[in-house]
């Protein structure tokens, strides 16, 4: 089997290639940390010693890294993928990015003979885990027939949203209601707290009505209510997604009043040293700074 190099073993990447090398993928892999290249060698990948090597040896490659510069250097940099992989190399980038970014990109490829895919990753860290990651793709048909295995290794729901570019769009959509509506739930909860209600029964009511969502009812009880604000999707992270969406909208000239507030709101947990949690950590958060108890089930 030709070998697929993948280049980012964060927090999401690392058990993404994991899953993959553990389901018959053969992988070459590359990051700046030694610790999770190891751990994928002790698993039966191959170390590279840089992305041209990488990028020299696999017709496939796949990105999971922080944020558009980094994937641009990777891509575009001296040394990088454009200048040092064969024509007709497919990259897919499963970063979340600004859209313009993943535009940009796309065509610096289709100008060198290579084929891209934008395929970032829905649900958290602990998904990554146990390879339940969703995957929202921007692909052309018979790239996106190439990729589906890779993404079934580590994913149990893959979407074709459309061309490229479109993958990335989609998680923006995505990202904006799942943050915003963490802000929300947490701004009801201190309420529900200010107002000395049982928090069990005002949930229970919540739950039966139009009113409920994902976040309250999936990753609230599972984290911030359960006591536990380890990021599964930091509040810093959540800061930066927020800010592509700000941007994106500003350039497409849509009006987001919700989301600039919330993203404010994002940004004062981040001063007062909250970036470092899991994003349902907004709640305690908020309740700081109103003076109020921690809100918890049980």
């Amino acid at each position: 089997m030709d070998k697929i190099g993948f280049i980012g073993l964060g927090r999401m990447g690392r058990p993404m290639a994991g899953n993959m090398q553990r389901k018959g993928f053969s992988l070459m892999v590359y990051d700046i940390a030694e610790a999770p290249v190891q751990a994928l060698v002790e698993l039966g990948a191959v170390a590279a010693g840089s992305v041209a090597e990488l990028a020299g040896e696999c017709r496939t490659v796949i990105t999971v890294l922080p944020s558009h510069v980094e994937v641009e250097d990777v891509l575009l940099g001296g040394g990088g993928i454009v200048s040092a992989a064969e024509s007709g190399t497919l990259v897919m980038d499963m970063s979340t990015v600004d859209p313009a970014s993943t535009d940009r990109m796309a065509a610096a490829l289709a100008d060198a003979g290579m084929r891209f895919v934008d395929a970032p990753i829905g649900r958290l860290a602990s998904h990554a885990d146990r390879g339940e990651c969703l995957f929202m793709v921007g692909a052309d048909d018979a790239d996106f027939d190439q990729v589906r295995p890779m993404l079934d290794a580590m994913g149990t729901d893959i979407h074709h949203c459309g061309p490229p570019g479109s993958g990335i769009r989609t998680k923006l959509v995505n990202n904006y209601l799942a943050i915003t509506s963490c802000q929300m739930n947490a701004e009801a909860l201190a309420l529900t707290q200010r107002f000395g209600l049982d928090v069990e029964k005002t949930l229970n009511v919540i739950h039966g009505t139009t009113a409920t969502n994902g976040q309250l009812k999936v990753n609230y009880a599972s984290k911030v209510l359960a006591g536990d604000t380890e990021p599964g999707f930091q509040i810093d992270l959540a800061h930066k997604d927020l800010s592509l969406v700000m941007s994106a909208a500003n350039a497409g000239r849509v009006p987001m009043t919700i989301g600039a507030a919330a993203r404010e709101s994002l940004s004062m947990a981040r001063a007062r040293g909250w970036g470092g949690k899991d994003f349902s950590a907004l709640l305690d958060a908020l309740c700081e700074s109103a003076g109020l108890d921690k809100v918890r089930l049980g």
